[in-house]
């Protein structure tokens, strides 16, 4: 389950940063995606709360700065 969960997650940052599937790495973040500014930060956390049904507060948007912190997160709120 966590690798489908994994695929969908580089799908939607693939979508919102216009980028390859795979050129995301678990490296991924704002420092190395060239395109990641503050709007497109906002419009990956809309589509990944559509994507899997979940809301972020306010602490967890201002976390989501790399590919890790986005999964560790995303999987939290799926199995609560």
């Amino acid at each position: 389950m966590e690798k489908l969960i994994e695929e969908r997650m580089r799908e939607v940052i693939s979508a919102v940063f216009n980028i390859p599937v795979n050129e995301i790495r678990t490296d991924a973040s704002s420092d190395n995606i060239e395109s990641w500014d503050s709007l497109k930060h906002m419009n990956m956390v809309s589509a990944l709360e559509e994507e899997f049904l979940i809301e972020f507060d306010d602490k967890e948007i201002f976390e989501l700065l790399n590919y890790e912190l986005i999964k560790t997160i995303v999987l939290e709120k799926i199995e609560n």
